[in-house]
């Protein structure tokens, strides 16, 4: 199965309006609302799940319209998904790196995949043994999900002050766009509702990026083959659907506009070919995720292959032809 060139709004622009995820979409925000405005009258062990599950879920349903779903037009699906849930990573930022992210041959290399959680030798040797502690705690489950919320927020927002530090001001729109969306979420939250921020943060931010980190905890191994970089964790109806099939990874990758309730037919006609080129990079579901990796890291910080031949050529073609990213107006 060949890879699939990623763009922003790549379906066919004849295609209907995918009422499944805009019923998914309502269902989520009436939800969100629900909890929210009876905040008060529920116990913190209900708000707690249903905080960060529904947060997590909208994160997911800004994945889909991120590849172009559920309708064909750009300005309309990241104005369904412009409330901003977690709060701390503007959606055309996001949209910018995931999309960067999908060049599958570039897939975990430090400077050149967005979403690689490895380093370089050089940046592993200027790390502190504090650094690399953090590292290391982060390539455990426990670590990714305790410590990845902060320090995946501090990292956005430092890439945005090193920019203005720098003298350049090209996200300003980006983060004045975020601004906006995330005033309009604590709007609601603070000024209707009557939830202090500190309280929003605990129970819906913070627990909702931790779930989502769930997922992408081991989405992608360091391999010198590009086509065993990508996982499948064959998982249960509930994670399936909180992660809308974002768990056939390897499938996603391979076919990036597919909607997420087509994924689960195409992998089951598939499964053997997919399976078979990625190297059978497969958890059977996250309950081994959890007993594999709990505190156990997963692999090194450092990349195990950044010195191989086909990094080695990665490189070497971006420092002479950079790829181009896609910068958003």
């Amino acid at each position: 199965m060949k890879s699939q060139q990623v763009s922003e709004g790549a379906f066919d622009k004849n295609q209907r309006i995918e009422w499944p995820t805009l019923c998914l979409l309502i269902g989520t925000y009436g939800s969100f609302a629900a909890v929210t405005w009876f905040y008060h009258d529920l116990p913190w062990w209900v708000v707690l799940p249903l905080g960060g599950l529904l947060t997590c879920l909208h994160g997911s349903l800004q994945h889909e319209t991120v590849h172009g779903h559920p309708t064909p037009w750009p300005w309309l699906n990241e104005l369904l998904v412009f409330p901003s849930l977690w709060l701390w990573m503007p959606y055309r930022l996001y949209r910018r790196d995931h999309l960067q992210h999908h060049r599958n041959a570039y897939l975990t290399e430090p400077a050149m995949d967005p979403e690689s959680y490895y380093l370089a030798p050089t940046d592993w040797a200027q790390r502190g043994p504090l650094g690399r502690a953090l590292l290391w705690s982060m390539n455990s489950l426990l670590g990714r999900l305790l410590l990845g919320p902060p320090v995946a927020a501090l990292r956005v927002a430092g890439r945005g002050l090193a920019q203005l530090a720098r003298g350049r001001a090209d996200d300003v729109d980006i983060w004045l766009r975020h601004g906006v969306s995330v005033a309009l979420v604590l709007a609601w939250v603070i000024g209707v509702c009557g939830i202090p921020l500190g309280e929003y943060l605990l129970f819906f931010a913070y627990p909702g990026t931790s779930v989502t980190m769930l997922r992408s905890f081991l989405e992608h191994r360091a391999h010198d083959d590009e086509a065993q970089r990508t996982v499948v964790v064959e998982a249960g109806p509930f994670w399936s659907l909180l992660f809308l099939n974002n768990n056939l990874h390897a499938l996603h990758h391979a076919a990036p506009t597919l909607a997420w309730y087509a994924l689960p037919a195409r992998y089951r006609a598939e499964r053997d070919g997919i399976l078979a080129r990625n190297g059978g990079y497969l958890y059977r579901g996250y309950g081994e995720v959890f007993r594999r990796h709990f505190l156990r890291a997963k692999e090194p910080p450092l990349h195990p292959y950044y010195h191989t031949v086909p990094f080695a050529k990665l490189r070497t073609a971006n420092d002479s032809e950079a790829p181009e990213t896609e910068r958003v107006a």
